[in-house]
């Protein structure tokens, strides 16, 4: 009787085999590989539209610029014009934007900003997730 005992506390403490954590490991994969290209496509495609989010707050910005200024900053002046007046330039009434980070699209990389565009005022692009001109998916250039 003693023995039976001691032996039922050893057996409520075992481990699990090697063969059931392989197992457990095996489900697991199967899951993540079922699920993970889902949410990262998610992922990415968040990341676009937060990207023309962005877009869209600069570009009510620089609006609220050219109503005080007559006119869209310059490509040389560029976006920093939001956050300091230029010098030269008369009835600025800024800052425009909040915070500097603003002018960086989700991938941290600086919005590509013209002025005068080729098709009127102006243009704000990110360039997608590789940094590069055209591209699809997460990859593709996004434009005011």
């Amino acid at each position: 009787m003693n023995r039976t005992a001691r032996s039922q506390p050893f057996r409520a403490h075992r481990g699990f085999t090697l063969l059931e954590l392989v197992m457990v490991l095996v489900i697991i994969g199967v899951i993540l590989a079922m699920v993970g290209p889902r949410v990262f496509n998610s992922l990415g495609r968040a990341s676009s539209e937060r990207a023309k989010v962005q877009i869209e707050q600069i570009g009510s910005a620089l609006e609220l610029y050219k109503l005080d200024v007559g006119r869209y900053p310059s490509t040389q002046e560029g976006l920093n014009a939001l956050f300091a007046a230029p010098s030269g330039v008369a009835n600025w009434n800024g800052p425009y934007l909040k915070d500097p980070k603003h002018l960086k699209d989700p991938w941290a990389v600086d919005f590509t900003y013209r002025s005068p565009a080729e098709k009127g005022g102006y243009d704000l692009v990110s360039l997608g997730a590789d940094g590069k001109e055209g591209g699809e998916g997460e990859n593709k250039d996004i434009r005011n």
